[in-house]
């Protein structure tokens, strides 16, 4: 992938840094040659990004020819309103108040230049501005009133950096465009770049270590540059094609705001935020499943004015779920009055809505997974030894904790199954989806819809072994040539 330093004047940019190549504006927004490469990164230093300047085109042509383009155009309308710079900033409140502690005057500006600032105690709350607004030269500038506010966050044109500053301007850019990790030599061998995000700390992750690097061999035999992210390298985005979640999602949490933001800056992402916000939330999926009449276990939408009917409605025992309950956690079995009545005040103090569902007892869950609305496996989940549910987190012995899996041919999965599976799934869209069913007397109710799918080798992997996980790199390859407009022969 070519990486091109845009500037309105070559004398802006005369750093020697390897790797890049140093383009005029003009050149950039008329020349042909670039408008017909297909592989770019595109490091936007015009002097101005006013609306509809050469500096706001040059990111505007870079994202139509499908380059990658930093600062985006997204990126420069957020710096123009001071609304959004307080709602996105909001989150980094105490590290603001942190790091302007120790100054006496009302005010302050803080030069960023590729995320660092020439002053070392400020390098973390610069890293964090740069995550938030990814572009190459920013000054924000704060005022002190109750406490220290950022007051406004802009492009510093680079004409305008001080001569004592270029050294280590310099220095801060060599580091930048090292990290993209493009070089020369690779471009010939790898035609996209993919971020799987991971945690490695993480208890119970979609897929074990084995089936990662079986996702990373995959993608590297189909011409990506792989490399596995954590939530530490979220201002890292960019420079990636497309983003495949395998650490468990949850709307309040880093893995949504990593699928926004590479959505919003044009990768192709699975799990999407849109599979997100409906998959984590239960209380929508079980008002979309019962509009589009998909059959599900008798269900109520439970509040704190109609608690009182749970019993009658549900009888007992009966399952209460958290809205964003994942993996069994948050969901609990009540089994008389008594525990009905503790639960509910737990559930119903965190939120103002959960889920009741009746209880069915079945010795094993259907797992279907879908991709791009088909069917990808078939999983039988065992409850877990002695339990009533796959994963029991309670379990005494470690190898209690969750109950076997079985991957099952697809000539062997009931019809009902598969059809009402691929219903439910198709709803939410056309993403990596996991659905949960019990059977019942030749009839399937699902349980719920999973945007973050297990796939584990050893487990799911058992019939297809390594074309599931190319399955999968081979969809993502195919959304990114249709993002581009591209045609690959697989």
């Amino acid at each position: 992938m070519r990486k091109i330093v845009v500037v309105d004047h070559p004398k802006d940019w005369d750093e020697a840094t390897e790797g890049t190549e140093v383009v005029d504006t003009q050149s950039y927004l008329t020349d042909a040659a670039y408008t017909d490469i297909k592989n770019a990164r595109v490091f936007n230093l015009s002097r101005s990004y006013r609306y509809q300047s050469a500096g706001y085109y040059v990111s505007l042509l870079a994202e139509a020819r499908g380059h990658k383009a930093i600062p985006s155009v997204t990126t420069m309308q957020d710096l123009k309103s001071p609304t959004i710079v307080r709602a996105i900033t909001v989150e980094i409140n105490d590290l603001i108040q942190k790091s302007l502690a120790g100054l006496r005057s009302n005010s302050f500006t803080l030069s960023i230049y590729f995320g660092h600032n020439v002053a070392l105690k400020y390098e973390k709350l610069c890293k964090q501005l740069h995550d938030l607004f990814q572009a190459p030269l920013l000054r924000a500038q704060f005022v002190l009133k109750e406490e220290w506010v950022l007051q406004s966050i802009s492009p510093i044109p680079v004409n305008e950096v001080p001569e004592s500053h270029r050294p280590d301007l310099k220095r801060f850019a060599k580091t930048y465009f090292a990290r993209h990790r493009f070089s020369g030599a690779r471009v010939t061998r790898r035609v996209y770049d993919l971020a799987i995000l991971v945690d490695p700390h993480e208890k119970a992750p979609p897929s074990n270590e084995k089936a990662i690097q079986n996702f990373v061999d995959a993608a590297e035999c189909q011409g990506f540059y792989t490399e596995l992210i954590t939530k530490d390298d979220y201002r890292r985005l960019a420079e990636f094609d497309a983003l495949f979640i395998r650490e468990t999602t949850a709307v309040n949490h880093h893995t949504y705001r990593f699928s926004r933001k590479a959505h919003a800056d044009g990768l192709v992402v699975i799990d999407d935020p849109v599979s997100i916000l409906r998959c984590t939330n239960k209380v929508y999926l079980a008002e979309l499943l019962l509009k589009a009449k998909v059959p599900v276990p008798k269900t109520m939408i439970i509040h704190k004015d109609n608690r009182e009917r749970v019993e009658a409605e549900l009888g007992l025992p009966c399952v209460l779920k958290k809205p964003d309950s994942s993996f069994s956690q948050g969901v609990v079995k009540a089994k008389d009055a008594e525990s009905l009545k503790k639960e509910l005040d737990l559930l119903l103090a965190d939120s103002e809505l959960i889920i009741g569902q009746e209880y069915i007892p079945t010795d094993f869950d259907w797992r279907i997974g879908v991709l791009d609305k088909q069917p990808l496996y078939a999983c039988k989940y065992f409850m877990a030894k002695g339990h009533w549910q796959i994963y029991n987190w309670n379990g005494k012995r470690k190898q209690d904790e969750e109950g076997d899996g079985e991957v099952v041919p697809f000539e062997q999965v009931p019809f009902h199954v598969l059809h009402t599976a691929l219903k439910a799934a198709n709803l939410i869209g056309d993403g990596l989806y996991g659905v949960d069913l019990k059977e019942i007397n030749g009839k399937a109710y699902v349980i719920e819809v999973n945007d973050n799918p297990s796939i584990d080798a050893g487990v799911e992997d058992t019939i297809l072994k390594k074309e599931l996980y190319a399955t999968i790199i081979k969809s993502i390859k195919r959304r990114i040539n249709t993002n581009k407009n591209i045609r690959i022969d697989e």
